[in-house]
């Protein structure tokens, strides 16, 4: 093992896009610290559709981070979030 203090993909400091740093806020973030300010943005701003939770209403903010479609499934969320993360 050439590291010692190994870290797993989720532990790893990340820094995020301009558009998805104006939900998340600035500065680097673990993809899993990520994954949970979006989960709560989403449900402080009631963005799950009411008619199937899966699905997540993108607002002004989530549009651009989601490729600037209206609405995407939690799985697809998790594609379009590792595009914006370096």
């Amino acid at each position: 093992m050439a590291d010692a203090k190994k870290t797993n993909a989720l532990q790893k400091p990340l820094t995020p896009s301009p558009e998805l740093a104006a939900v998340v806020g600035p500065g680097q973030l673990s993809r899993g610290e990520v994954v949970s300010k979006i989960w709560e943005y989403i449900k402080k701003n009631n963005l799950q559709d009411p008619t199937n939770k899966r699905d997540i209403l993108a607002d002004a903010k989530l549009k651009p981070v989601f490729g600037g479609k209206d609405k995407v499934s939690m799985f697809e969320m998790n594609k379009h979030l590792a595009g914006h993360l370096k």
